[in-house]
């Protein structure tokens, strides 16, 4: 409760120095429009702006399943094989370098316009912070856990290798892949987006595009602002449902 009223307070406090802003500097509406424009705006164009934004949310959604999914096996495995770790890890870092929109054009033009090349971008976002936040808590886990339990079960073998990283390793990480997951909750929104400015026919991306093409840059921010609205509720929907599935891990987020 206290978290909503820091954030609506917080978020009135924005808008006001943004409407003093537009009035103290007198500058014209379609370079920046005051919120209350937009704010019309968004009521004038609530059904237009919910279309692409149900398809953006979808995008945002389904890449940050996959990349989630993808990540969570990659750091298994690079755990479970220290020689493929030493020699694809630094592949990992390399491909993250690469600029995102670097790789859109190619994507789209593999992919299409259509929802696979968005869902991708998410993906490959997500992929990173997830990937290196599980294996990290994966190569951290407590020796002593370890050496405990090859004491009470004895050498085994692959199979003890098993039953450590299915048992112990994979439970104490579980805090790690939650930090890694909400940061791909965060992020998980510039892929999408940066997929539909690419090539797209439809989201929140391509309708701000065309959106400032037009001159129409209260639809922009209306646009935008829903963009920014969709990823903060994404953000605490996950960061609430970790904590509910976590509750042993440590509270990275104080609500007082």
């Amino acid at each position: 409760m206290q978290t909503a009223a820091r954030t609506i307070i917080t978020l009135a406090v924005l808008l006001a120095g943004w409407q003093v802003l537009v009035w103290v500097t007198g500058v014209e509406f379609f370079i920046l429009p005051g919120p209350w424009r937009v704010l019309q705006s968004l009521a004038d164009n609530v059904e237009l702006i919910g279309r692409h934004a149900a398809i953006t949310l979808l995008e945002i959604v389904l890449g940050l399943i996959c990349g989630s999914a993808l990540g969570v096996l990659s750091a298994i495995a690079l755990s479970w094989f220290p020689v493929a770790r030493r020699w694809l890890l630094p592949l990992l870092v390399v491909a993250q370098a690469i600029p995102v929109f670097a790789l859109a054009p190619v994507l789209v033009l593999w992919l299409g316009y259509g929802l696979a090349s968005k869902v991708m971008m998410a993906s490959l976002i997500i992929f990173f912070p997830v990937t290196t936040a599980f294996l990290d808590g994966l190569r951290r886990t407590e020796p002593g856990w370890l050496d405990l339990a090859h004491t009470m079960t004895g050498p085994g073998g692959r199979q003890e290798r098993w039953a450590q990283l299915r048992y112990i390793r994979i439970p104490a990480a579980l805090p790690a892949l939650a930090s890694g997951l909400r940061v791909a909750a965060a992020v998980a929104p510039i892929g999408a987006v940066v997929g539909e400015w690419v090539g797209s026919s439809a989201g929140l991306g391509y309708l701000m595009l065309h959106a400032n093409g037009r001159m129409q840059i209260d639809l922009l921010f209306a646009a935008l602002f829903v963009l920014a609205a969709m990823a903060v509720t994404l953000f605490f929907s996950l960061d609430w449902l970790l904590r509910r599935l976590l509750p042993w891990q440590p509270d990275s987020l104080p609500t007082e």
